[in-house]
């Protein structure tokens, strides 16, 4: 799998049989300090999806909108999925490797939950 750089890509969500639960998602793949820092912070809304990579933990601080956040460990595999309003920390999940970002109530259209495993295509 290796290093992702920023940029942009689409996100395949996985059942644990292998079966694709839900069409790909446009996503943006923040993997340098800067833009893991700035990561949704001063949007309204987003395409999609954002992948934090290397992350363990988030914080909704200076942000409009509520989110969900869902802790991917190091094969890609959900462990878990929080929604989470403006002005709050998530504490870090230990397993965690990387972290999904998308806007409130989208990741349950998608499937997403605990045990489910992602794949992520960046564009080349």
């Amino acid at each position: 799998m290796g290093r992702w750089r920023d940029g942009r890509g689409r996100l395949i969500v996985r059942a644990v049989s292998g079966e694709v639960l839900a069409p790909p998602v446009p996503l943006e793949i923040s993997a340098s300090y800067r833009a893991r820092t700035k990561g949704l912070l001063g949007r309204d809304s987003v395409d999609g999806a954002m992948l934090l990579s290397p992350a363990s933990g988030v914080h909704t601080f200076r942000m409009r909108m509520p989110i969900d956040v869902a802790y991917l460990d190091r094969r890609l595999t959900v462990i878990a999925v929080r929604t989470m309003p403006p002005g709050r920390l998530g504490l870090p999940r230990l397993r965690a490797r990387h972290v999904l970002e998308a806007e409130a109530g989208a990741m349950t259209g998608w499937g997403l939950r605990p045990g489910v495993r992602v794949q992520v295509e960046p564009t080349p």
